[in-house]
């Protein structure tokens, strides 16, 4: 949450701003380590007009920023360039407004004595906890320009998935947003004029015109209550799967579609495998990844079965076995995984894994594309067909009768 303040200094000087914090404590506090006495704060949503500029659902920062960045600050360490002059020149250079408050931010908290962990972790909807963890790990075994550079190669690496996927799936929603826009402007504007013809032959209709001229009758009488319960049905949608129910039957939903919810089964297999590997060579424990893994897996499934995971390895079983009781987990992941602790190399392990199952996310969106491609298309010319086919054929009729 973004929040405007007005604070002063130590010498008494007016200070004004924006932070990005959890809450409105946690802004403070952030402040006060910046040795600024806060004397008013708000949230930004609170003051700023519906269609003001700085309306807080614009402010945001892209994977792609991320990845230049996160591979920026590698270089700059390697280099040798302090972590207060790295942040201070990030955030001169970034066209992002957003991000470079953020970086600025952080260059201010690194200069009143904060680290660069504890620093990012004030923006969590940038910097999530597997970014700040792997930061935390770096300062902590001295290897920051690795940890950063780590961090560029996995966000650069789950950049191009999401990529995939999402290119994977407009296809699909473009032709079945156009199929049914085609049809709502044949039954709206089309399909009227010709009933007129119809019905001033005089002729019997078969059943099937009656059905199409009813429906419509129907679309232009009540337009504007059909639009009505789309925005409504839509919204309630979009509450309702905001819900712990919701979101749970949703996730499941999604892995069990046909053909699209294997693709979904390997992203998160992908997703699992590939934070596990990093957060590892990074140095964090065993422990520690598994948590954060489960924390930030979009998917409540997986998050559950990861859960239950840790509840295990906390009992006393080892990752495999504990892998093992879960069966959304496959058994390639499984027997590599126990293969790992048999021969002390998890990390590697995991990295054979993550990039195994990058390629079965190619090969699951290729699979999807060709299977909706013509699935799509038979669609759409199908609806149209049935349609054009239900008017044409009784003036067909008609015209045959003289």
């Amino acid at each position: 949450m973004l929040f405007e303040y007005k604070a002063k200094d130590a010498q008494g000087d007016e200070k004004n701003g924006t932070i990005d914090s959890l809450n409105m404590e946690t802004a403070i506090n952030t402040l006060r380590m910046r040795s600024l006495s806060v004397v008013s704060i708000a949230p930004i949503a609170e003051k700023k007009g519906l269609f003001s500029e700085e309306i807080t659902i614009f402010n945001r920062v892209s994977m792609k920023e991320l990845v230049i960045t996160s591979r920026q600050i590698a270089t700059l360490a390697n280099a040798q360039v302090s972590a207060l002059r790295i942040f201070q020149l990030l955030s001169m250079q970034i066209d992002n407004k957003y991000f470079a408050s953020i970086l600025e931010s952080v260059s201010r908290d690194l200069q009143g004595g904060s680290s660069i962990s504890r620093a990012l972790a004030h923006f969590p909807r940038v910097f999530s906890p597997f970014y700040v963890n792997i930061v935390k790990a770096g300062e902590e075994s001295g290897t920051l320009s690795n940890s950063f550079a780590y961090l560029a190669d996995y966000l650069d690496r789950n950049y191009e998935i999401v990529s995939k996927v999402r290119g994977a799936m407009i296809y699909p929603i473009f032709v079945i947003t156009t199929f049914f826009v085609v049809m709502a402007l044949m039954l709206t504007l089309v399909i009227p004029k010709i009933t007129e013809i119809l019905i001033e032959s005089g002729g019997e209709l078969p059943i099937y015109t009656k059905i199409v001229i009813a429906l419509s009758d129907f679309m232009r009488d009540y337009y504007g209550l059909i639009l009505i319960m789309l925005v409504g049905g839509t919204f309630f949608y979009w509450k309702w799967s905001a819900t712990e129910s919701g979101k749970r039957i949703v996730d499941e939903t999604k892995l069990a579609l046909p053909v699209i919810g294997d693709l979904f089964h390997k992203l998160y297999l992908t997703r699992i495998c590939d934070n596990l590997s990093t957060m590892l060579t990074s140095g964090l424990t065993m422990l520690q990844s598994l948590e954060i893994t489960a924390e930030i897996l979009e998917n409540g499934v997986y998050r559950g079965a990861l859960e239950q995971v840790i509840i295990d390895v906390r009992a006393g079983k080892s990752l495999s076995d504990a892998m093992s009781a879960q069966e959304i987990l496959p058994p390639i992941l499984v027997q590599m995984t126990k293969v790992g602790e048999e021969t002390g190399a998890l990390g590697d392990i995991l990295i054979t894994l993550s990039a195994f199952y990058r390629r079965e996310v190619q090969t699951a969106v290729d699979a999807v594309i060709s299977l909706i491609e013509p699935a799509m298309i038979v669609l759409l010319g199908a609806g149209v067909g049935i349609l054009i086919a239900s008017v044409l054929l009784p003036i067909y009729n008609l015209t045959g009768a003289f």
